[in-house]
């Protein structure tokens, strides 16, 4: 049994924000519907790095489910879609807004075939306000979200987050979105539109620097590693490499200093964190020239083993090497079909009665297109041809049951 299990997801969705959402969904036991124009999703050819023929992008977000090629700007391929809304329970997309107008599959329409049907949509902007029309890229989100103009160093230029937070913070509120639409639905028998943008994600994540923000009018600023309220809290130098340390409180305070051999845990600049933030300067120096006299992994058994927060900073190559990582099954692998075993990262969410499950690889562009349409009761014939009008298909042998 799995959490998800039973629902059907119709995911229109593509590249990144969409596609995660409909990922989790699937790996909870959703039986999600991945439908993708002739082209297929965008990712399928960005890159490199590709394994075989296959990008490394699109890998890392579509496993566990199916593919249905479905040429929506046919009068054909929507007939089909809708067909398929009649027994969905969620719809995902990330077009921008006004785009399922255009083809005629707007929430008011998919209401009407199914009062039941959830929508979750996903933009740049949402799908209100002035902005609502314009595109939107997780870089523009992270830069008008206020991320760019606190990350990076002091009087450097604004720099974007390593990961592309913007476009998977919005998957995640997406996904919140539908399991709360869930639940309402359960009282009140009727589904909802969930509204998800990047703008908002950025927005509703600045938390205390935008509390900061509204007390006293001035704008944060990019501080480098450093906390802009706690101290120390930032990472430090060794002899060999690089590691994070986080004293949160005076009792941690003083036990880093004894760890330490420090004897400034009373010192008038440093004796309370709003002190230590104040005199950071001064601080921070007396530290770095410390860790510098021995390893990270040193510095770190030290101070874990005196219940000080301290971890190293990895590189991938040393986080999926980790046997905490391997213990939590957060690396995992699948058979693909073309290209062998693939690794995967695993699911976060660890639920002990109805755990999620990775079953399925990232499917070939239109894969599941024949079995679909066969199970919305077309023809042999009616696939065929729908095959041949440009209305379904896939570039692999997807239609290698069918006579031509």
């Amino acid at each position: 049994m799995k959490p998800l299990q039973g629902l059907k997801v119709l995911d229109l969705s593509r590249i990144l924000s969409g596609p995660y959402c409909t990922m989790i969904l699937a790996d909870m036991g959703a039986d999600v519907i991945k439908i993708e124009a002739p082209q297929g999703d965008d990712t399928r050819t960005w890159g490199p790095p590709f394994i075989g023929t296959e990008s490394c992008y699109f890998l890392s977000v579509n496993r566990n489910k199916k593919s249905l090629v479905l040429n929506l700007k046919t009068p054909e391929g929507k007939a089909i879609f809708l067909d398929l809304v009649k027994s969905a329970d969620i719809v995902v997309e990330n077009f921008r807004p006004g785009t399922l107008d255009k083809l005629g599959i707007s929430y008011n329409v998919l209401k009407e075939i199914n009062e039941k049907i959830i929508l979750a949509s996903i933009s740049g902007f949402g799908q209100t306000g002035p902005y609502a029309k314009r595109p939107g890229y997780d870089v523009i989100a992270q830069g008008m979200g206020g991320l760019m103009s606190v990350t990076g160093e002091p009087d450097g230029t604004p720099m974007k987050a390593g990961f592309s937070f913007a476009d998977l913070g919005s998957g995640m509120w997406a996904l919140i979105g539908i399991l709360m639409a869930l639940q309402a639905r359960n009282s009140t028998r009727k589904g909802q539109w969930v509204d998800a943008s990047l703008l908002d994600t950025m927005i509703s994540w600045q938390t205390y620097l935008a509390t900061g923000f509204f007390a006293t009018g001035r704008n944060p600023q990019p501080m480098g590693n450093a906390h802009p309220s706690i101290c120390p809290y930032q990472v430090f130098q060794a002899n060999d490499g690089y590691f994070n340390v986080g004293v949160g409180n005076e009792t941690q305070w003083n036990k880093f200093c004894q760890i330490m051999k420090l004897n400034i845990a009373n010192d008038p600049r440093f004796l309370t964190n709003s002190k230590r933030v104040e005199n950071r300067d001064q601080l921070i120096p007396i530290l770095e020239n410390l860790f510098k006299a021995e390893s990270f992994k040193y510095w770190v058994k030290i101070l874990d083993d005196g219940g000080i927060p301290a971890g190293p900073v990895y590189q991938l190559s040393d986080l999926y090497a980790d046997p905490h990582v391997s213990e939590r099954e957060m690396l995992l692998s699948l058979q693909h079909p073309t290209i062998g075993e693939i690794k995967q990262v695993g699911i976060p969410i660890k639920l002990s009665d109805t755990p999620g499950e990775l079953k399925t690889p990232p499917p070939l562009l239109g894969e599941h297109s024949y079995e679909i349409l066969e199970e919305l009761g077309y023809s042999n014939e009616d696939i065929i041809k729908f095959y041949n009008n440009g209305v379904s298909g896939g570039k692999n042998t997807i239609f290698q049951n069918a006579k031509k």
